[in-house]
């Protein structure tokens, strides 16, 4: 087991033709200390790499292609961008093909091969209502396994169409297919969907997934005229795999171990700019409206901050959860959540204004030449809609008439539908680091255990096996270690559980708890030791942002039976182990309706390829 020493305490749109990007920004380093062997380790690890490249590109190399799928990356068409409209239509199933391929694609204008759904990075937009089926038929054309994860949905009663590898599913293998069919439930409001097989998604596996509610909107929420998607997203022009195999070798990336691999650029849906190529997107829409801009991060290391030039920003939701409306300037997204905004086109010019997707520098370690963190978009209406022309090239203007008009400040988002958080029966401390393992790695710790994905079966049938046998999977209540770096906490009981997280790490971590929308009942610098909670009208949300040196309070109920990971959502970190897993109620998990699909995907030899490498 790697074990580390205790730690003490989205109307109509328009692309435009390619243009240069003007402004190209590196960042400033910030290192981990190295360990004193590492040189004597260099010579190894030169041969080792050249090895381990060859192993990752076999890996990951797509299968022999049917005529149809493309080789080429496809432009995402615009209706992916701008939403049909269903609310208000009767439940009913929306269905959906997916076929995962690899293709050659640039979408900041630097070649490099991408693994993508159906062709097009970003894949298909799903749109839904409250209480629809959805139903997608994932066909794997690559030649290692994928999984798609459906990213904040609750999936109550079908926990194994979750789509986490080694933990709900081994994964599609190649050339064959699954068939996810679930319904929505009680979720609506902005998500995505991804790939959650190693680090598939950072090359493209990614789209945008919208549920409508039911309910009429609380009365605070103003009216919108049209529906947009905006999906920012870090950019890196290697290869995922050879980036996750330099990262996770003694030397590091850079010759620092633990040094996560820092972003070349990044893209505005699907879109971005290097060194004077690439294309920027273009909405174009109509004057005096009002549009809601659902804002997704779906990248893999940095956090963005989006803004529009001149216009203020009203926020509405986060990740699913409507907030009571405030004006801002910009909002910063953490990988994996989501913002609506509400955003009015009267401004008397009518344009155009870029829209900008900035990333945050703050958590890379090395300096990269030629990165481009300013990334681009245009917004187009009135005078403006029927030109080409770019916005004039300016730093950030902000909102001139609203000069003392600030970013949105997550801590003080306020649920526009009143709710109290439960009583707590339950309390589970969890420290969050990054320590260098006996292997000379760096690795990703949840208390003392650095997560190895299982292979040949998952943890959810390991828990069908125990029930079987006449036990527990995770040795009744509480938190327990299982074979194969496995941290799992189980309740077979409904408890209202606080997991106490003390980052002790120099950087920032966006936990992403799988099944559940959990309040965030309190938070703060430093270590947590036993400051007030906050359980009336605490925010909810399903991937939070844990400050280096800092701590969080998440609750939830174990009212949603299966096996949930609770993970740091850098790409990088995952991959390094910062993962556990949440039993929910085993006795009722075992006798979920498992598809024998599943199980038998689980038997396929794949050369032996797992959910980490």
């Amino acid at each position: 087991m790697a074990a580390a020493e205790d730690i003490a305490p989205e109307e109509k749109v328009a692309l435009l033709e390619p243009h240069s990007n003007h402004d190209t920004q590196s960042a400033s380093p910030r290192r981990r200390r190295p360990h004193a062997a590492h040189a004597a380790l260099l010579a190894v690890f030169l041969l080792g790499v050249a090895l381990l490249a060859l192993g990752v590109w076999g890996t990951y190399a797509s299968s022999p292609r049917g005529p149809s799928l493309p080789r080429e990356l496809q432009r995402t068409p615009h209706t992916h961008f701008a939403l049909d409209g269903l609310r208000g239509q009767p439940p009913q199933t929306r269905s959906h093909a997916f076929v995962v391929s690899e293709v050659e694609g640039a979408p900041d204008g630097v070649r490099k091969p991408m693994l993508v759904v159906n062709g097009m990075y970003p894949g298909p937009t799903i749109e839904a209502n409250q209480g629809d089926r959805v139903v997608v038929k994932v066909t794997n054309m690559l030649e290692n396994r994928t999984t798609i994860h459906w990213h904040g949905l609750f999936q109550n009663g079908t926990n194994y169409y979750d789509g986490t590898a080694a933990i709900t599913e081994c994964g599609i293998p190649p050339g064959q297919t699954l068939v996810y069919n679930f319904t929505l439930g009680e979720f609506s409001g902005t998500t995505w969907w991804h790939a959650h097989y190693s680090t598939q998604y950072t090359d493209g596996i990614t789209g945008a997934l919208v549920v409508h509610p039911t309910d009429p909107l609380p009365a605070s929420i103003p009216p919108w005229d049209g529906d947009l998607v905006v999906q920012v997203s870090d950019l890196y022009h290697t290869f995922s795999p050879v980036l996750l195999e330099r990262f996770l070798s003694p030397w590091g990336i850079d010759g620092v171990p633990g040094d996560e691999p820092v972003p070349d650029a990044g893209t505005l849906n699907g879109l971005g700019q290097w060194a004077g190529h690439g294309d920027y997107f273009n909405f174009t829409l109509e004057a005096n409206k009002t549009y809601r801009l659902r804002v997704v991060n779906t990248g893999s290391f940095a956090s963005v901050r989006f803004s529009v030039d001149r216009h203020v920003l009203r926020v509405v939701e986060a990740d699913g959860t409507l907030v009571e409306p405030h004006d801002v300037s910009g909002v910063t997204l953490a990988v994996g959540q989501r913002y609506s905004v509400l955003l009015r086109t009267d401004n008397a010019t009518g344009g155009p204004f870029w829209m900008r997707a900035t990333l945050q520098k703050h958590m890379f370690r090395y300096d990269l030449p030629g990165q481009n963190r300013d990334i681009r978009g245009v917004i187009r209406y009135g005078p403006a809609a029927d030109t080409t022309a770019l916005p004039a090239e300016t730093d950030d203007p902000g909102v001139r008439s609203h000069p003392g008009l600030a970013d949105a400040d997550d801590r003080q988002l306020v649920p526009a539908l009143f709710n109290t958080a439960p009583e707590r029966t339950r309390s589970y401390p969890l420290r969050v680091s990054l320590q260098l393992h006996d292997s000379l790695v760096m690795l990703g710790f949840l208390n003392t255990t650095s997560w190895e994905p299982l292979r040949g079966t998952t943890t959810l049938l390991r828990v069908r096996e125990a029930f079987r046998a006449g036990g527990v999977y995770g040795g009744g209540d509480g938190g327990s270690l299982q074979d194969g770096e496995q941290f799992v906490l189980t309740e077979d009981s409904i408890q209202v559980v606080d997991l106490v997280i003390d980052n002790i790490d120099d950087g920032d971590h966006p936990f992403h708890l799988h099944g559940h929308r959990p309040w965030i009942v309190g938070s703060g610098v430093g270590r947590y030791i036993g400051q007030p909670l906050n359980a009336t009208n605490p925010l909810r949300r399903d991937t939070v942002l844990v400050r280096a040196y800092s701590w969080m309070v998440l609750r939830f109920v174990t009212d949603n039976p299966g096996l949930w990971a609770f993970h740091c959502h850098l790409a990088w970190h995952m991959a390094a182990g910062m993962l556990m897993q949440v039993n929910s109620l085993p006795t009722r998990a075992a006798q979920l309706d498992i598809p024998q699909t599943i199980v038998d995907q689980c038997q396929v030899d794949v050369g032996g390829a797992g959910a980490r490498r």
